[in-house]
């Protein structure tokens, strides 16, 4: 074992212990310089005469030193904490030298000796430990085998924090920075040259560079996004460190390097949230999350709990996400102390019993009802379940928040309802159909509303981390049509816009997100490939890295998704929230078809139920017909089972 490994793995006292030894050699040998510098002779009189001062002066001077924290500092990441240490160390040495000289009437130290002590024994400490420093850190790098070579992107306080915790480390090795700024380019900062974002296809080549870090976490989205877009060519994988927000909330470290969020390659700059939208439902209020445990549901309650409800109360049937965000929320409330009453309970949206002895129980003054099937295929092989828990569910969680005299219930909805070619977006419709014939009573005190937006950004089975996966293992990356557009969205953004827009109901009241311009999945694919620094392989490139293969549209899905129904919208207090204004359903006709619902469910009758929906839903378009597995399989063995459609439905079911 060389001696650098043998030094790394002594015990801290041990290496407190040596710091201390060196100390006792340099001090001493700074007093004999002071002396020396100022009398011109090797070995002046006055100090053979006071000998005892090389000895009660570094004993003297010792715990000087401990008492700034130098022997709690590690050496080998010594930075600017520990140089002061040795200032103050040093400089309070010097004046207990002096104090002494002056307290014992030694007429004969002269008094620059005083000061020559100070400049030798800062040099002499300090100087031994970043000697140290860079003989460790050498015999390091001399050691490791292969680290990986990268350029940082931003030559600012991050970046520069950055490549001094990648310095120290084992995986990265910085070579080079790269900066927009002019002033800055061309200079040395860390011992790294500066160079313009041009250079970078250069640099790649002479160093051998595999990633791109990017270090700017107080850049604008937009701007980000823009450098991104600027990389994609180039052969390197793009990593990136955290936001200036996970940052100063202590989620992330500078040195916590990750895989270039898809919200760089996508997302627009958020719009400054209203605090006073945020707080109005929610601050010092009763709240009820319903499906907590989910991708939206749990940023619901990060967001709201931070909001300093009284009371936050979680409801899923999942034991382990009801768990699993729970413990996130006990340590957010720790660390931010805050004082909220945090309430996990598990249930079932569709146990209206349970729903109200929850609310009334814990005077639950506003619901997020966020508790939903929400995958397409998944719901289509289940009709019979979707329908009773995105239908039932809703309204038995409504007719509760009724009778518990709830004053704010919002339903997150979908863009998939929109004219609908799949049971998931139907019966999401018919879930806000229902909310709004309740919302037309006048006898109710609960103020619906309903916000409807598109897909989240790598929430649970979006196709982000599936692509992120397909890409990891090698490939090939399937998309289903190489037309299909979807709109996206940030997961804290929706959340925050879901707060927001419930503040502003009036009562039945239907919100529709802007979610800016929608994205090509195809392209998104594309892109998130390049960016992990490999290549596409198509005809015209046989020798790519990653094959796209094209799948075929789903059971229910749509090409485009849209976010209204009809035109007639206008615009709210807030920007990026719209109020959409469409055809409603009386409550007597609400009423018929969830009692033709029930019935369907309740002899599973999934050809029936389907037709409900088709009727009960304006623009449902099901041309494939009903795909629930289990009464597929039914039919194949009682096909006298079969109800037909009528003649003017589609009625195949393949």
């Amino acid at each position: 074992m060389s001696l650098t490994a043998r030094l790394a793995k002594l015990p801290r006292p041990a290496k407190k212990s040596l710091m201390v030894a060196t100390d006792l050699v340099m001090l001493p040998i700074a007093v004999w310089a002071a002396f020396m510098l100022r009398l011109g002779e090797a070995f002046p009189p006055v100090l053979v005469e006071l000998w005892w001062l090389l000895i009660a002066v570094p004993l003297l001077s010792l715990p000087c030193l401990a008492s700034t924290g130098l022997y709690r500092s590690v050496v080998r990441y010594m930075g600017p904490q520990a140089v002061w240490a040795v200032v103050k160390g040093t400089t309070v040495a010097a004046i207990c030298f002096a104090a002494l000289v002056t307290l014992a009437r030694l007429d004969g130290v002269p008094r620059t000796t005083f000061w020559l002590f100070w400049m030798m024994a800062l040099l002499g400490v300090g100087g031994t430990r970043i000697l140290a420093r860079m003989w460790f850190q050498s015999a390091l790098r001399s050691v490791r085998i292969r680290r990986e070579p990268v350029a940082v992107y931003g030559a600012g306080n991050a970046g520069v924090q950055l490549a001094a915790a990648l310095e120290s480390g084992r995986e990265y090795q910085p070579k080079v920075f790269v900066d927009d700024n002019r002033s800055m380019q061309g200079t040395l900062v860390n011992g790294l040259r500066v160079h313009h974002p041009t250079a970078l296809k250069h640099l790649i080549q002479k160093h051998r560079i595999s990633s791109v870090l990017l270090a700017l976490p107080s850049l604008s989205r937009h701007r980000r996004r823009q450098i991104v877009e600027s990389l994609e060519e180039l052969p390197v994988q793009v990593k990136t460190v955290p936001t200036v927000t996970d940052l100063v909330a202590g989620h992330a470290r500078i040195d916590d390097i990750r895989e270039v969020g898809i919200d760089d390659l996508l997302g627009r700059d958020p719009v400054k949230p209203s605090m006073k939208l945020l707080n109005r439902c929610i601050k010092d209020r009763r709240v009820l999350v319903t499906g907590a445990g989910g991708s939206i549901g749990s940023e619901l309650c990060r967001q709201i709990l931070r909001r300093n409800p009284r009371t936050l109360v979680m409801l899923d049937q999942s034991e382990v996400g009801l768990y699993q965000i729970e413990r996130e929320l006990e340590a957010i409330a720790t660390v931010e102390s805050l004082d909220t009453s945090l309430v996990p309970l598990l249930g079932n949206v569709q146990d209206e019993t349970r729903l109200r002895r929850i609310m009334k129980e814990f005077a639950v003054e506003t619901v997020y009802h966020s508790a939903a099937y929400k995958h397409v295929p998944i719901v289509e092989q289940n009709l019979l379940e979707g329908v009773k828990n995105n239908v039932f569910g809703t309204q038995a969680a409504a007719s509760a928040a009724i009778a518990s005299g709830v004053r704010w219930f919002v339903l997150v909805s979908t863009d998939k309802a929109v004219r609908p070619t799949n049971v998931m977006g139907a019966s999401k419709r018919l879930a806000e159909l229902t909310l709004q014939a309740l919302a037309a009573d006048t006898g109710s005190r609960t103020v619906f509303s309903m916000v409807r937006f598109g897909n989240v950004l790598d929430s649970s089975g979006s196709v982000v981390p599936i692509f992120r996966d397909q890409i990891r293992r090698g490939g090939p990356v399937t998309v289903t049509h190489r037309d299909m557009t979807r709109y996206f969205m940030t997961i804290p953004e929706a959340a925050s816009l879901v707060i927001q827009a419930g503040a502003m109901a009036q009562g039945g009241d239907v919100f529709v997100l802007d979610m800016g311009e929608p994205v090509k999945v195809l392209d998104l694919a594309q892109r998130m490939i390049r960016l992990s620094g490999l290549q596409v392989r198509d005809k015209g490139h046989p020798e790519g890295d990653i094959e796209i293969k094209f799948t075929g549209i789903r059971p229910g899905e749509k090409l485009f998704e849209e976010l209204l129904i009809g035109e007639n919208v206008t615009g709210t207090d807030h920007p990026m929230i719209m109020r959409a204004k469409e055809k409603r359903l009386p409550k007597s006709e609400i009423d018929r078809v969830m009692a033709e619902l029930r019935q369907a469910a309740e002899t599973f009758d999934c050809n029936a139920a389907h037709l409900v929906l088709q009727q009960a839903v304006d623009g449902f378009d099901s041309r494939h017909g009903v795909s629930d597995t289990l009464w597929r399989q039914s039919l194949s063995t009682t096909p006298e089972a079969v109800i037909p459609f009528p003649a003017d439905r589609h009625s195949r079911v393949d």
